[in-house]
């Protein structure tokens, strides 16, 4: 690990003011925001990321850790921690797709440190970006190239990926967010701003360096989640090579809004496939207005994935994905709502 220097910030002004002025370079920024540290800590050991100066924000936690729901929504602190969130009485029964998936997100000793915040800005898994004897990564160093492409890329992303990355976005929480139509609040040396969750990831493009709609020195503050009636006939259905601790080969976070077997709303958000959080759109629109069997639910996977492009390694995905949505959907048509 390289030299640094570190300093507590103890509230959000003095956080924002101190980052403001980091150089435009998200890859080796010489100023980093910690808060959990379990991602921006394992990429400083392995040389990935070489922040001069990191900004711990663990002091504003009290501040920003609330978990709030209301007939309006669920509101959540970026601050809050996964762990607390997962196990919320509330969050389980209101609001299910978001507790299962921070409960398969990661480890319990990781989900006892690891930030909301921090989560969903979790960089990728490609062994290519994290082994920096490979000189070809155009998300480590612009220009390089794609390993990937031509490699060992089994793992890798079939949907929203460019000849410049097809490196699959990691996250599990992030599909809750996108499938439920989640707000993050975003705050800056401009103030605060509210977007929709869906505009904070960027697709690779021909910059797959530039990952996130965030602006130099901006830090998030919270998310809220509009109350919804499929909030509460929702999961997270992960597959993934091991049923311990493991990132997703493929995910679907579904919500249903169901009248007589008849899908009035569907949510569908896929992980484990794709370059960022992937709402499924074209598989909402399949399903709505129709009765849901099994049928109904292999066109809407087939919807899902009908733009997917593979790589050799990862030929197996779009089925693996569709059968995982299949699955996902009926069983949460499957659920028995109080």
């Amino acid at each position: 690990m390289r030299p640094f220097s570190y300093e507590r910030a103890h509230d959000l002004a003095s956080a924002i003011r101190a980052a403001s002025h980091q150089a435009d370079a998200p890859l080796h920024a010489p100023i980093q925001f910690l808060a959990g540290g379990t991602t921006l800590l394992d990429l400083m050991k392995i040389d990935v990321m070489r922040p001069d100066r990191v900004i711990d924000i663990n002091p504003l936690e009290k501040t920003f850790s609330e978990i709030t729901v209301t007939p309006m929504g669920l509101r959540l602190g970026a601050l809050a921690r996964m762990s607390a969130v997962a196990h919320h009485p509330a969050v389980e029964r209101e609001y299910p797709v978001v507790s299962q998936a921070l409960k398969l997100g990661a480890s319990a000793q990781l989900r006892n440190m690891a930030s909301l915040g921090g989560n969903v800005l979790q960089r990728t898994r490609c062994s290519y970006f994290r082994d920096t004897s490979w000189h070809e990564c155009n998300k480590r160093d612009p220009g390089s190239g794609c390993a990937a492409l031509q490699g060992l890329n089994r793992k890798h992303a079939i949907l929203g990926t460019s000849e410049h990355c097809i490196a699959t976005y990691p996250g599990d929480f992030a599909q809750a967010l996108i499938a439920l139509d989640a707000a993050v609040e975003i705050a800056g040396a401009k103030g605060n701003r509210e977007v929709p969750f869906r505009t904070l990831h960027k697709l690779p493009g021909d910059t797959p360096h530039i990952e996130t709609s965030l602006a130099t020195g901006e830090i998030i503050v919270s998310f809220h989640i509009p109350a919804g009636a499929y909030a509460r006939r929702s999961l997270y259905l992960k597959v993934r090579d091991r049923e311990s601790y493991e990132f997703a080969s493929a995910s679907a976070a579904v919500a249903l809004d169901l009248a007589d077997g008849v899908v009035r709303e569907a949510r569908i958000a896929l992980g484990g496939v794709a370059t960022i959080p992937w709402r499924a759109v074209e598989a909402e629109d399949v399903l709505k207005g129709t009765m849901l069997d099994e049928v109904r639910a292999r066109v809407a996977a087939e919807a899902a994935f009908a733009g997917a492009r593979t790589f050799g390694g990862n030929d197996f995905k779009p089925e693996l994905g569709r059968r995982t949505l299949v699955r996902a959907l009926l069983e949460a048509a499957a659920l028995e709502i109080r």
